[in-house]
């Protein structure tokens, strides 16, 4: 029904070693706010691909302080049409943000190369989620609680780990990546 399916990989622990594993199999970006906001770690990473494919989506998770109290947890995931990743986490059910995206005035944006990026809020229940385009592939923010989908009223720059080579922090596991 749904044509091809890619599988989705065990995630993978934060680290060094973990990033250069998805680095070498990215297809698509894959994309980290720089400067971290205060107090935010990468925590995991997950891929959509396989040896002979590799990488069409990559997520990569953070974790670190809500702007309104408490823990909150940030996806960003870029995938190629037709995958899923985003919208599995988003809560939607369909590969891709659905019917009525960009429609209106974009909720937030992302700078990539000193270029906005708009993205349109789509998400479920208790995530705030939203959607973009960049480089011809989704570009997918969801953050857990949906409050801290605040922290994206920040002007965030957005770069491609496959290259640049930054000193990201790392911390705990995120338990999103498995759900």
């Amino acid at each position: 029904m749904h044509g091809e399916v890619a599988p989705l990989l065990p995630p993978r622990r934060p680290s060094r070693e973990a990033l250069e594993v998805v680095r070498s199999r990215a297809r698509v970006p894959i994309w980290v706010p720089w400067p971290l906001p205060p107090g935010w770690f990468v925590t995991g990473f997950a891929e959509v691909g396989d040896d002979r494919s590799g990488a069409l989506a990559v997520a990569v998770a953070l974790s670190g302080p809500s702007p309104l109290g408490g823990p909150a947890d940030l996806m960003i995931i870029a995938e190629e049409p037709g995958i899923g990743l985003g919208a599995s986490f988003a809560g939607l059910p369909g590969p891709d943000p659905g019917y009525g995206f960009g429609v209106s005035a974009p909720n937030a944006k992302f700078e990539i190369d000193g270029h906005p990026v708009s993205m349109w809020a789509v998400g479920a229940d208790a995530t705030a989620a939203f959607a973009g385009e960049a480089f011809a592939n989704w570009l997918w923010a969801v953050l857990w609680p949906d409050s801290a989908g605040i922290l994206l009223l920040e002007n965030f720059s957005l770069r491609d780990l496959r290259e640049e080579d930054i000193d990201l922090p790392y911390g705990a596991f995120c338990p999103h990546l498995e759900a």
